[in-house]
C-alpha cells in the first residue's frame, strides 16, 4: 500500500504537513493505526489459513455491531444555551437493532456450512476474526478524531500505513526467521490485495466515514454496508472454487 498512497499524497502537495504530525505525535500514530492496521489485517489472514472464505467473511459481519457498542467511547459536540459542549456518545437502539438485522440473515445465509465446522475452525477460525471486527472501527474512529480537519482522507491513510510499518517488519522477520521469503505467486497476490482492498477499497470507505464526522448514527450506517461483503465472498466462493450452492432458506436471508 505505501508506495501507491505515497505518490497519490506527494503529487496532491500534502506529504510535509503529514510527517511533520507524524514527528510531532508518534504515540497516538503508531498506537491507534496498529489498532486499526495491524490488529485488522493480521488476524485476518491467520484466520484465513484455518477457516473457509465464507466463515471469514461472514464472522467479519460483527464490525456492525461493534461499530454501535464501540460508539460510548467516543465524544460528540452538541448545541447548548451556553454554545457547543462534547458529550459522550450514546449507543441507537435503533441503528444497534438493524445492525442485528443484517446479522441474522447472514447466519441464515451460512446456516448450512456452519453445521460442518470443526473445534479448531471456530477457535482458531472466528476468535481472530472477533478482534478484527473491533479493532477496525476502534483504530478508524480515533485516528479520524486525532486528525480532525488537517488531513484529508488519503493523507490518513498514509499515515496509517507508514506507522503501522513497526507491526509489519516484527510480522515480516518472523515469518523469514520461520518459512523464509514470500514466493513470486505469494507476491504478486499481496500486490492484487494492496490495490483493491488496501488503496481503492480503504480511500473509499474511509472517505466515507470522513463524510460522517460528528454524527455517530451516519458512521454506524456507512460500517454497515461491509455486509454487503458476503454477498461477493460467497458469489465469489461459487464462480472460482465451485463451492456449495446456498439453500433456499440462504437465498431469502440473502435478500433480506
Amino acid at each position: 500500500m505505501l508506495p501507491f498512497l505515497l505518490i497519490l499524497v506527494i503529487t496532491r502537495g500534502n506529504l510535509k504537513p503529514l510527517l511533520l504530525d507524524l514527528c510531532k505525535r508518534p504515540l497516538t500514530w503508531i498506537g491507534w493505526s496498529t489498532v486499526g492496521f495491524g490488529l485488522f489485517y493480521a488476524p485476518l489472514c491467520f484466520a484465513s489459513a484455518y477457516g473457509s472464505a465464507w466463515l471469514v467473511a461472514s464472522m467479519w459481519q460483527m464490525t456492525i455491531v461493534a461499530g454501535s457498542l464501540l460508539t460510548p467511547l467516543f465524544y460528540t459536540v452538541v448545541p447548548t444555551e451556553t454554545g457547543l459542549k462534547k458529550v459522550r456518545a450514546s449507543i441507537s437502539l435503533k441503528g444497534l437493532g438493524i445492525s442485528c438485522i443484517i446479522l441474522a440473515g447472514i447466519a441464515l445465509i451460512q446456516l448450512q456450512q456452519a453445521q460442518a465446522l470443526t473445534v479448531k475452525e471456530i477457535l482458531l477460525g472466528i476468535l481472530p476474526v472477533l478482534v478484527a471486527a473491533f479493532a477496525y472501527p476502534l483504530g478508524n474512529r480515533k485516528m479520524m478524531t486525532a486528525c480532525g480537519e488537517r488531513f484529508d482522507t488519503y493523507q490518513r491513510i498514509l499515515g496509517m500505513t507508514i506507522s503501522s510499518l513497526p507491526f509489519w517488519l516484527i510480522l515480516s522477520m518472523l515469518g523469514i526467521s520461520s518459512v523464509g521469503l514470500p514466493t513470486t505467486q505469494q507476491t504478486l497476490q499481496t500486490l492484487i490485495v494492496a490495490i483493491s482492498s488496501g488503496v481503492i477499497a480503504t480511500v473509499l470507505f474511509f472517505s466515507a466515514t470522513d463524510m460522517t464526522k460528528g454524527n455517530v448514527q451516519k458512521l454506524a450506517a456507512v460500517e454497515a454496508t461491509q455486509s454487503g461483503e458476503v454477498v461477493f465472498s460467497l458469489l465469489g466462493e461459487l464462480v472460482l472454487l465451485h463451492g456449495n450452492y446456498p439453500t433456499p432458506l440462504s437465498f431469502l436471508a440473502l435478500i433480506t
